[in-house]
């Protein structure tokens, strides 16, 4: 009788098998190098809904909505999250982006918070951004707000250098902090940080 061939698959003396380990490594790998993605995507998986709750400190409106449901992002919740982030110069509304969204709500995992984001700014149409860059430097000319990928906050009873360090440690996008202004700017773009 032929000696049997071990197959690729067949377990070794601690149960786990040749491909079962390569799978685990580029798991582990792959949240080294993406850990916010690897953690959104765990998540969207646990959380059978995500809620957001908002503030606009310019129009006085408040929002408390679950805008997605077992991996399911809700069309109504996220109309009126667009209408609440709208540019409230002109009264545009465009669709923000569901990255932005789920980098609030694990920013809201991460510091156990159930109270409403203060938005400060959200989407900006091109107009209000150049009259904003023309007043202050400080804002971009190409600004994410532009696009539905970035959110000025604050987060009431949440120290703003703590909102800081937990966007930082998320990974997800660009933070900067505004000490003199009172909020914090998250975005979905490269990470990167002032």
């Amino acid at each position: 009788m032929k000696p049997r061939k071990k197959s690729s698959s067949t377990r070794n003396n601690h149960g786990m098998c040749r491909r079962d380990f390569i799978a685990a490594g580029l798991a582990i790998t792959a949240g080294c190098l993406f850990p916010y993605k690897v953690f959104s995507a765990v998540s969207t998986s646990i959380c059978a809904e995500k809620k957001l709750s908002f503030y606009n400190t310019h129009t006085g409106e408040s929002l408390s909505t679950v805008y997605c449901e077992q991996g399911t992002y809700l069309t109504q919740a996220l109309s009126n999250i667009n209408h609440i982030l709208r540019d409230f110069r002109t009264g545009e509304v465009i669709e923000i982006e569901t990255d932005l969204l789920d980098l609030l709500f694990t920013l809201q995992q991460k510091l156990e918070s159930t109270g409403p984001f203060h938005v400060i700014s959200g989407y900006r149409s091109p107009k209000t951004n150049s009259l904003l860059n023309t007043l202050n430097k400080g804002v971009a000319a190409n600004s994410l707000h532009q696009y539905g990928k970035a959110i000025d906050i604050r987060l009431p009873g949440c120290a703003l250098k703590d909102l800081e360090r937990a966007a930082v440690e998320l990974r997800m996008g660009g933070v900067g902090c505004y000490p003199s202004s009172n909020f914090v700017h998250v975005d979905v773009g490269r990470i990167r940080y002032w």
